[in-house]
């Protein structure tokens, strides 16, 4: 708990407006309250008048006089830290909420500060609570704003690189999807995240970047980086029948283009498995797979 009373003393001892001091305390006093009581109507009241008063103390002029350095320090570090905690007030009764409440909150918490570590950890559940709400239209919109201030957030890429996919928009999913692989591959687990639920999110957007990628990858002919990426995906996408059967379909063509070029007669059987494997699942490409492994299997007949 920060010592709100030490920090009063310290904004009266040295001139600091007696009012705008009191006004900082009292307001953040009220704030956490409100934040214990879950009043998410309270809660977003105070935590625009709190941030305003921190901002404006945050932002005091560094004094002059070595000796007044010291205490001028202690007041910027405690409106700082009440600054940020206006973030978390937002972004912790959000989670606890109903969706269109947290809807609310977590608009209240962009308008207040779009670069909020807490954004940053609460997309995800903001666009679960859109969906909850049939407010889905309004998703892709925020994320395209939102990447500008989280150019490295997992949730903003995986909106975009799927949203770009359906659109037809091959390089700019493309574009996304690998910087979508190689954010969530640097993101380090909040310590506030269950490790199973970190663990899920972390797979779904893995998973979801290696398949955009391999499958645009092998549209393109880059067969080696469809290769990889497709390779990646397939254990993460376990349980989605669509992606793994899409997945094992595009194995299926990429490793026969690739055995074909090396005159690869193992590489070629492999190509059949994944074909075989992609035809019993029910998918649009079941028939194409199975169709793909016969030629091989013949391809393969052919070669020394």
């Amino acid at each position: 708990m920060i010592r709100t009373g030490l920090i009063v003393a310290l904004f009266l001892g040295t001139g600091y407006a007696a009012a705008a001091a009191e006004d900082l305390d009292s307001s953040y006093q009220n704030l956490q309250e409100a934040v214990a009581k879950k009043d998410a109507a309270q809660v977003k009241k105070l935590s625009a008048e709190t941030f305003v008063i921190a901002h404006q103390a945050a932002g005091e002029a560094e004094p002059a006089a070595a000796d007044e350095k010291d205490a001028w320090k202690h007041r910027v570090a405690y409106a700082n830290e009440v600054e940020s905690y206006t973030e978390y007030a937002l972004y912790a009764v959000a989670v606890q909420s109903e969706p269109a409440v947290m809807i609310d909150l977590m608009a209240a918490l962009e308008a207040q500060n779009p670069k909020s570590k807490y954004l940053d950890q609460g997309y995800g559940a903001y666009f679960a609570a859109l969906a909850r709400n049939k407010e889905e239209a309004k998703i892709v919109p925020l994320a395209e704003k939102a990447i500008a201030s989280l150019p490295q957030n997992p949730d903003l890429l995986l909106v975009l690189a799927e949203s770009a996919m359906s659109h037809k928009q091959n390089d700019r999913a493309l574009s996304y999807a690998n910087r979508l692989v190689a954010a969530a591959g640097k993101r380090a687990k909040p310590e506030s995240v269950p490790a199973a639920d970190w663990e899920r999110s972390r797979s779904t957007w893995l998973g979801h970047g290696y398949w955009i990628a391999g499958t645009l990858n092998a549209d393109k002919q880059l067969y080696a980086a469809a290769d990889k990426n497709l390779r990646a995906a397939l254990p993460l996408v376990k349980g989605d029948d669509y992606r793994t059967g899409v997945a094992l379909f595009y194995l299926g063509v990429v490793d026969y283009q690739i055995g074909k070029a090396t005159l690869d007669k193992k590489k070629v059987l492999e190509a059949a498995q994944f074909s075989d494997e992609a035809a019993k699942i029910n998918t649009p490409v079941a028939h194409q797979a199975w169709l793909n492994s016969q030629n091989m299997k013949t391809e393969a007949a052919k070669m020394r």
